[in-house]
Parts: structure tokens; C-alpha cells; sequence
């Protein structure tokens, strides 16, 4: 317990702390940012100056070298001169093939106005210029950089979540294994008992039809210690033929269900072949008709059919039940999911582990319609 907190206290910690880092980051380039734009600002302010100076001093014998040398020295801030009529003078740091295009200039005019407040040079009391710009692409380039650390942040958080998530899921599997080896290996002991008081009713001559029904029982109960075993371990594959193998859990089940469902069981074929594991390939055909049972309330029409197709064989299992809607078909193979009010929802998932893991076959729900009833369909390779 105090591991699991420890634990937990060091995940928000971390979560926390990145959180705070990558915030301060953030403001940092903010403010970095916005000193900068004050920079590009006072450049053009200097740059308009400039102009002005050029435009208002009479004198052309004046050295304006200073003046020059500030506009020529603007070679990364986009700029459009105006005239007090609206008319474009002059521009710089445009591209030079596009500004001859009179529309070009006045696109990028209209950007400008968009982004930045224009710097007014007067030249005289009834003349006035301005000037235009939009920022550099340097600090274009900035105003993308807090969104990149902010997918950085998300994919950071994203990769701690995923990585918490998955050793969670691996010490949840590890506990239900552990739980079902455990159910196996106390179901072990009763077991042996039993063996030993069916052969004492047997030498007491006891009628041998109990006895038969007793010992298809405890088989039984073997069968399950030896699937809960199974769980967590690679199962052990063999050519077995699915007909027989499906068909002795098809009759387990009809023998102990409400005779009020009429059972029917069709093969094309009285051997067909396939690399299974008996014990887990039964447990899902067990699954599939409980599950077909309880949606038809004890009562309906049950018809489990064998068929192959090219090198597949398909095993059907169609019932008379309740239904279920199609955007739940996938979903009814989750673990934890279910409609029911008891039970815990593995039957179905761990069906879909058994077939797909284990034997690389396909389950899924073939059709189903509310009220008339459903399919589900299992298709395993022929050998």
C-alpha cells in the first residue's frame, strides 16, 4: 500500500513539475516575444524617421549617409511607404518578381494594416505619409513556438499516461492470472476427493447411471482447474477434429439446460480438423451457449452449425433471444462489459482472447436483430 502511494505521489509530482516547467517556458517566449515586436516597432519608427529626414530637409548637398545607412540596413521587416492619398510610394522586403504586380502590393498592404499599427511621417502640415509593415519571419516563426511546446507537453503527458497505463494493465493481467492458477489449484484438492468417493460408490454398486452423471461432473470440474491454469501461458495447439470437440460441449450444456430450448446441432462433415487446444476451444463454445441461454430467458430455439468454406471452417451459434444493437457489437467483446446484472463480463473477451490470440482465428457477431435474436459466427483454419 505504501508502495502504490509512494507511487502515485511521484506520477503527479512529475506530472506537476513538467506542467510548471513547460508553463514558465511558455511566459518566458511570451514576454521574449513581445520585447521583440517592441524592437521590430522601434526599428520602423527609426526607418520612418529616416524618411522623413530624406523627404523634408531641402538641402541636397547634405550628407544623409546616416540615413542611408538605416534604410538600406532594413532587410528583414516587410514595409509598404503610403503617400497621403493612399498610393503605394515604395516597399521593401517583398518579393521582387510578385511586387510588379500592382495586386501583390496590395494584398500585402492590406496584411499590414491588419497586423500593426501604421507609423505616420509627416512632411508637411498637409501632407502625410505612412508607413506599413508586418512583422519579420523570424518573429512569425516565434509565434509558433509556444504551440510547439505545448504539443511537446501533450505528447510528454500522453507517453507518462500510456506508460502508467500499460504497467497497470500488466499488474492487473499478472493478478488475474495469478488469481486463476490459485482457483485452479484449490480446485485441485476436492477434486481428488471426489475421484476417491465415486470409487467407493462404485464398489458399494451404486445405480451406474449416478455414478456416469457424477463422473461427467467431476470431468468437468477437472476441465475447468485445467483451463484456469492454462491462463497467462501459451496453450499447447494440436490437430484435433472440431466436430467432436464442439460437439461434447454442445451436449454437456443441452443435458443440463431448461428443456424449454430445443437444441439443434448440424455438421456438414463428421471430421474437420484444426489446431486447437480442447480444453480452451471448448470453453469458448460453453461460452457462446450460456451466453445464448441467458438471452433467450430459458427459452427458444438454439441451433449450433458446422460448416467449411475454402481451407475455413465456420462454426455458427444463432438463438432466438433478446438481441443486441450493431453499435454494440464489438463492444460486447471488452473486458468488464455486459447487459447482464450478474456476472462480470470476461466470458465474450476471453473468447476473443482464446480464438484470436491463441488460435489466430475470427469471432465477431455474424447478425442480430432486436427481439428475433443473434449470430455469432467463429472461423478457424482448416488443416
Amino acid at each position: 500500500m505504501k508502495f502504490t502511494t509512494n507511487t502515485l505521489f511521484f506520477k503527479r509530482t512529475a506530472i506537476l513539475i513538467s506542467i510548471a516547467i513547460v508553463s514558465l517556458i511558455l511566459w518566458n517566449t511570451y514576454v521574449f516575444f513581445q520585447n521583440f515586436k517592441q524592437e521590430e516597432r522601434s526599428k520602423m519608427e527609426i526607418f520612418a524617421a529616416a524618411i522623413k529626414e530624406f523627404a523634408t530637409n531641402p538641402n541636397l548637398d547634405d550628407s544623409f549617409y546616416i540615413e542611408g545607412m538605416i534604410i538600406e540596413n532594413n532587410t528583414n521587416i516587410p514595409s509598404i511607404l503610403v503617400d497621403e492619398n493612399g498610393n503605394i510610394s515604395s516597399w521593401q522586403n517583398l518579393d521582387s518578381v510578385k511586387a510588379k504586380k500592382p495586386e501583390y502590393l496590395q494584398a500585402q498592404l492590406e496584411k499590414m494594416k491588419k497586423e500593426n499599427t501604421p507609423i505616420v511621417i509627416r512632411i508637411s502640415n498637409d501632407k502625410t505619409n505612412k508607413v506599413y509593415y508586418r512583422d519579420s519571419d523570424l518573429l512569425k516563426r516565434l509565434t509558433y513556438y509556444p504551440l510547439a511546446l505545448i504539443l511537446i507537453l501533450f505528447l510528454f503527458l500522453s507517453v507518462i499516461y500510456l506508460f502508467y497505463s500499460s504497467n497497470k494493465i500488466a499488474e492487473t493481467n499478472k493478478l488475474w492470472t495469478g488469481m486463476a492458477k490459485e482457483t485452479a489449484h484449490q480446485i485441485g484438492t476436492p477434486l481428488s476427493s471426489l475421484l476417491g468417493w465415486i470409487a467407493i460408490l462404485k464398489m458399494e454398486k451404486v445405480d451406474d447411471k449416478y455414478v456416469e452423471e457424477i463422473e461427467k461432473d467431476v470431468h468437468r470440474l477437472n476441465t475447468i482447474a485445467n483451463r484456469f491454469s492454462k491462463i497467462g501461458s501459451i496453450p499447447e495447439l494440436k490437430k484435433q477434429n472440431i466436430v467432436a470437440v464442439t460437439k461434447t460441449a454442445f451436449d454437456y450444456l443441452e443435458s443440463r439446460s431448461s428443456k424449454q430450448i430445443t437444441f439443434a446441432f448440424l455438421a456438414t462433415e463428421k471430421e474437420l480438423f484444426a489446431n486447437i487446444n480442447t480444453e480452451l476451444f471448448g470453453w469458448v463454445i460453453e461460452n457462446l451457449i450460456k451466453n445464448a441461454i441467458d438471452a433467450m430467458l430459458g427459452k427458444g430455439e438454439l441451433k449450433l452449425a458446422i460448416e467449411t468454406k475454402q481451407q475455413k471452417i465456420k462454426i455458427t451459434i444463432t438463438d432466438t433471444g433478446k438481441g443486441i444493437p450493431k453499435k454494440l457489437f464489438k463492444q460486447i467483446f471488452k473486458p468488464g462489459f455486459t447487459t447482464k446484472k450478474r456476472g462480470w463480463g470476461l466470458g465474450l473477451s476471453l473468447s476473443k482472447r482464446i480464438v484470436e490470440d491463441y488460435h489466430k482465428g475470427k469471432i465477431f457477431v455474424q447478425k442480430s436483430e432486436i427481439g428475433k435474436g443473434t449470430t455469432f459466427q467463429v472461423l478457424l483454419d482448416r488443416v
